[in-house]
This record gives C-alpha cells, sequence and structure tokens, in this order.
C-alpha cells in the first residue's frame, strides 16, 4: 500500500469522495436497482458507520431516508441528527423532501445540503422557489435515471422527462450541483455509467456532476477521475469490502 501511495499516478486524484447511508427504520441498508425487496442491512446504528468513514479522512456523506422516500416526507430525521451532531462530516440529505417544511427539518437535523428529485418533476414550481430561498450551493437535483428518463419516488415510477433537456432546464435556473444515479447499475457492482456523465458533461458545461450507481472497486473511481467526473458517491462496494477505507486515503493527500 505503501507503493501504491507513493505512485504519482495513484495519488494524484482529487475527484471527491462521497460515501452513501442509506436509512430504512433508522438502519443502514443498500438495495439493488432501487427495489426495496432487496434491502440487506449493513449496520443498525448509521452513526458507527459515519464515525468510521471520518476517521480515515472522509468529509462529505450522501444520506439518503429511504423511507421518506417512499412516504413522500421526511422520515429519518432522528438518524440525521445524530449523525450531524457527532462528527464534523458535511451532509447531503435527500429522500422524500416535498415541502418547505421538509427542508426546513432536514437543515434543523444537520444537513448541509439537500437533494431533491421527484419534487423537481412533480413540483418545479416549488423546487425552483427551494433554490431561490436558500441558495444553489445548498440545494442538488437528484436525476434518477433509466434508459436516459429520469424516475422518481424511489425509483418506483418513470416519468416522461428526458434525462439532459431536464437538467440543462435547472442548470439555467442556478443549479450547478447534480446527482446522476444510472438505476440499472446502482447496487450490481458492475462498473458505473461513464459514457453518460461524459456526455452531460460535454453537453452542459459547468456542472459539478455526481456520478451514483455501479462503483464496484478503486478501479472505477480512477475511471471516473480520469473522466474529469468532479465527484462520486458509492456504498456498497464499501460495504461489500470490494473497496477498502485504506484505498480511499489516496484523493484526500
Amino acid at each position: 500500500m505503501i507503493e501504491e501511495l507513493n505512485n504519482p499516478k495513484e495519488s494524484r486524484g482529487r475527484i471527491e469522495i462521497i460515501p452513501a447511508i442509506d436509512i430504512i427504520d433508522g438502519k443502514c441498508v443498500r438495495l439493488t436497482k432501487g427495489d426495496y425487496n432487496t434491502k440487506k442491512v449493513y449496520n443498525k446504528n448509521p452513526l458507527e458507520v459515519a464515525r468510521e468513514f471520518e476517521d480515515h479522512g472522509i468529509k462529505r456523506l450522501h444520506v439518503v431516508d429511504l423511507d421518506g422516500a417512499k412516504a413522500g416526507h421526511i422520515i429519518n430525521y432522528k438518524t440525521l441528527e445524530k449523525i450531524a451532531g457527532k462528527t464534523d462530516l458535511t451532509i447531503d440529505f435527500g429522500g422524500g423532501l416535498k415541502t418547505t417544511d421538509d427542508l426546513r427539518i432536514a437543515f434543523e437535523s444537520g444537513a448541509k445540503m439537500v437533494t431533491g428529485g421527484s419534487i423537481a418533476v412533480k413540483n418545479p414550481d416549488e423546487f425552483t422557489s427551494w433554490i431561490s430561498k436558500y441558495g444553489a450551493d445548498k440545494i442538488i437535483l437528484g436525476a434518477d435515471v433509466k434508459d436516459k428518463m429520469i424516475a422518481v419516488s424511489g425509483w418506483m415510477e418513470e416519468t416522461s422527462e428526458e434525462l439532459i433537456p431536464f437538467i440543462r432546464r435547472y442548470h439555467e435556473k442556478g443549479i450547478e450541483k447534480i446527482i446522476c444515479t444510472d438505476i440499472s447499475k446502482d447496487g450490481m457492482l458492475q462498473g458505473p455509467a461513464i459514457d453518460l456523465y461524459k456526455e452531460l458533461l460535454e453537453t452542459i458545461s459547468g456542472l459539478y456532476l455526481i456520478a451514483s450507481g455501479g462503483v464496484s472497486n478503486i478501479d472505477d473511481i480512477e475511471k471516473l477521475q480520469d473522466a474529469g467526473i468532479p465527484a462520486v458517491i458509492f456504498g456498497k462496494a464499501i460495504y461489500e469490502g470490494k473497496i477498502k477505507m485504506k484505498e480511499l486515503e489516496r484523493y484526500f493527500l
């Protein structure tokens, strides 16, 4: 590992590393392709997971309220509150955020940023008002995609929204940070949708694109970095031991 960390090619990375903690019933879980029937519990205490990330140099965390995504309103804010209150991690929070009151609860519970996906499709006026009220630096657009079409409601519902026009519309309203999740890749450990991400960056300039879905090993992160992707979210690869925390340290040097 020492040779690996001293190798210039391996240590040059500055892609932002953002582990994910997905929550159901207050527990750290992962799904496959967004299917709630595939739920696997990795830790009953998400705070333990968050602290381990922080101990290894992680600064950012992506927390998803899967119960909230299904119910259509924030649910697991107490878990968010515990993680935010007992770590120094910068947390972005999503899942079921549909109203200004949901946002208020998320921010009061310690989120520094929030992610809106379904709301941006179903109530664009509300989502646009969030950008104006809180600033684009605090609002992330969640673009969950299947066959280049947007999916919502915890991926249970496909829409007629095409990915690129959808993102472009909100980019023109000031949104810069985008989490793009290829549902077909999520939880499959078969590699991320690099071609899709490259197309997005080539088509819409100025995006801070956060890749999500499919990361299976450290080489996948390196490929995303080589493709110019600014940031990456992943979870299952860590929980399944496909990526070791020590391997990620090269990105913090």
